[in-house]
């Protein structure tokens, strides 16, 4: 059965920061878990202010010198995106740099010709230009391809990468130069969505394709930790060094990964608001909300050495583009081919985005509880769903199923003869873990349970029926070692998708 959870406005979309040129740093901190921990960690950071945070509505935006994961860089297609290093990693730990996955990296300014010059900045390195201890490197490149990226550490990657140095770029598309894109069907962004909810989006559109339109959209950075690799690190950090490889012997394998991590944070603080004090130096969350029907966007990214296979329950995910490349029909390049996922399993290194959508069609039962002769309305559109009005509490409700009873004998004032018999609230063996009901908005609630509802005090949800309104559908990893905290359950990678009726405003501006 679905619960019935606290609503609560803590929620975020994928925040991060704009413009085209970067002035980062790479440094040591400290993180924190649920378990109490502090570990010692290496991140990105903004060595100066930013041009600007996206999306515009959010408030207490930051971006410290130094965070995991590193600053998300959100930029237009086709800019010419410039970033500087400045590495203030110990001495200790040598030079490093940043890998940009799918683009033509010039380490220099571009001259005004466009043209990467003969003069490179910082020092040769295995995979890319480094910049050695307390200088810097610079690196352009054009943001060519649209969609979601990866970037990180390509200078002893088993050891820096671990240690927190990667992050995200999001590329918007455009359909010239600096507009961005609005294909034929989707929303432009503007204050609120059609329904008059806040507008959180960083653009209309994923891609420049009919097929890829969003209501909202979610990135989320999917890591693991060894606590041990980082003890050696932190130890062997006051090394008197000058060495560009570093003077650190830190065991990476064997490999024992004890945390892991969503955007940096492991649940439950991965469901705190976006830039929460608590956590300076984790400044992003994984709490994603949505309300029936509307199109969700996932941003995936798998970082660090293993592979996470990540659940979303509720619904598929229906796969857009791989590394910022379309998925499209090979006989037909306006519609999209990617895969319907079950689990989207990360791959370290790549990225995915997807689109997620929950309406409560084919449950079967009437999710709002109605039941003949109360005067709900709902009539469906072409697509069979209600959207007549935007503002009615079953808006996009599945009118298949209007008036489909689910309880056989209900508390309260809602449709009867269904197939199921709810738990008793005051019975322990199960009460104690019921919500109080199984429908969707406060309305729908208050019926199914009275004004003062029917959990009794030693249940699970001490909230007013009015706030018991939410489906939670929880998304974790399926490898169920990853759902702990240092052997701890729950925790780890796991989040709730929290499906809000539409008398919620979703507030992702934290």
């Amino acid at each position: 059965m679905l619960a019935a959870l606290l609503c609560v406005p803590v929620q975020a979309a994928a925040p991060g920061i704009t413009g085209t040129h970067f002035d980062l740093s790479a440094e040591a901190s400290r993180i924190s878990q649920p378990d109490g921990t502090s570990v010692y960690s290496w991140g990105y950071g903004c060595r100066t202010a930013p041009a600007g945070f996206s999306p515009a509505g959010i408030t207490g935006a930051n971006c410290p010198s130094m965070q995991i994961p590193g600053p998300t860089l959100i930029v237009k297609q086709g800019d010419v995106i410039t970033v500087t290093l400045t590495n203030n990693l110990p001495a200790a730990a040598g030079n490093t740099s940043i890998l940009f996955q799918g683009f033509q990296v010039c380490a220099a300014a571009l001259d005004q010709n466009g043209a990467c010059p003969a003069t490179l900045t910082g020092v040769p390195g295995l995979l890319t230009r480094e910049a050695t201890h307390g200088n810097t490197v610079t690196y352009s490149f054009v943001a060519a391809t649209p969609g979601t990226h990866a970037y990180y550490s390509g200078t002893r990657g088993d050891l820096q990468i671990e240690m927190g140095l990667y992050g995200a770029i999001i590329v918007l598309p455009t359909s010239a130069p600096g507009v961005l894109a609005l294909p034929q069907g989707c929303r432009a962004v503007a204050a609120t969505l059609p329904d008059g909810q806040p507008d959180y989006r960083n653009a209309a559109a994923a891609y420049n394709h009919v097929s890829a339109c969003y209501d909202r959209e979610y990135l989320f950075q999917f890591s693991e930790m060894d606590p041990r690799i980082h003890t050696q690190a932190e130890q062997e950090a006051t090394k008197t060094c000058t060495l560009p490889t570093g003077c650190m012997t830190v065991a990476t394998e064997p490999y024992h990964p004890a945390y892991f991590m969503i955007n940096g944070r492991s649940m439950p603080d991965d469901m705190d608001p976006n830039y929460s004090f608590q956590y300076p130096h984790q400044p992003y969350n994984g709490n994603p909300h949505m309300h029936p029907g509307e199109l969700v966007l996932l941003r995936i990214i798998g970082t660090g050495r293993w592979q996470h296979p990540f659940h979303e329950h509720g619904n598929h995910v229906r796969v857009l583009a791989r590394d910022g490349n379309l998925l499209l029909a090979k006989t037909d390049a306006t519609k999209v081919a990617g895969p319907l996922l079950f689990t989207t399993t990360t791959t370290p290194g790549q990225t995915m985005d997807g689109i997620f959508y929950w309406t409560g069609k084919g449950l079967n039962w009437d999710v709002y509880g109605h039941k003949p002769g109360d005067g709900s309305v709902c009539i469906p559109d072409a697509n069979g769903y209600y959207t007549a009005d935007p503002t009615a509490p079953n808006y996009y409700e599945w009118c298949a199923d209007h008036n489909k009873a689910l309880e056989a004998h209900p508390f309260g004032n809602v449709g009867s003869g269904g197939p199921v018999t709810l738990p008793d609230s005051h019975i322990l063996t199960n009460g104690a873990w019921y919500g109080g009901s199984p429908y969707l908005g406060p309305d729908a609630t208050i019926r199914a349970t009275s004004p003062t509802g029917t959990t009794p005090p030693s249940g699970t949800i001490a909230n007013p029926p009015g706030s018991e309104a939410g489906f939670a559908f929880m998304w974790h990893s399926h490898n169920e070692r990853e759902i702990t905290t240092n052997n701890i359950f729950p925790g780890g990678m796991m989040m709730m998708m929290l499906v809000d009726p539409q008398a919620f405003v979703i507030n992702e501006g934290n």
